[in-house]
């Protein structure tokens, strides 16, 4: 009976990991955002039409997590898409582009491409945005 007992207590916490579709629009609206991004490189999402592409320059991923304690799960994902977004952006940069297109959700590889949503995965104390996209030069800059 008390082995049995010991064997219940050490079992693992099932971990909180809510997968939650977030807009895009919004997270590009909010202050934060608006403050952060220097708008130097254009974004486009899933198969949103974007202006000629001149040049591939690369793809790369981001895969960005945030403390969650103590916030909402909007707000955590909100923080961790903005960084995902930052790395892209430096990214970008370095590699001479002015756009990444092609931008999916792409958390533990699992592809999500949508023109208005994103993916974040919630949980007590973490969440998290992975984002993957093409770098390239377009016209019209």
């Amino acid at each position: 009976m008390i082995a049995g007992l010991g064997a219940v207590i050490v079992l693992p916490a099932q971990a909180r990991d809510d997968k939650l579709l977030l807009s895009i629009e919004d997270a590009l609206n909010a202050s934060s955002s608006k403050e952060k991004l220097d708008g130097s490189v254009k974004f486009y999402f899933g198969n949103q039409r974007t202006p000629k592409v001149l040049k591939k320059l690369g793809s790369d991923a981001s895969n960005k997590k945030t403390n969650a304690f103590g916030k909402s799960d909007e707000d955590a994902c909100q923080w961790a898409f903005l960084s995902a977004m930052l790395s892209l952006e430096q990214r970008a940069k370095q590699l001479g582009a002015n756009a990444v297109v092609n931008i999916e959700s792409n958390y533990k590889k699992v592809v999500m491409s949508s023109e208005t949503q994103y993916e974040c995965h919630a949980g007590a104390i973490m969440a998290g945005v992975a984002l993957k996209g093409d770098f390239v030069k377009i016209s019209g800059k």
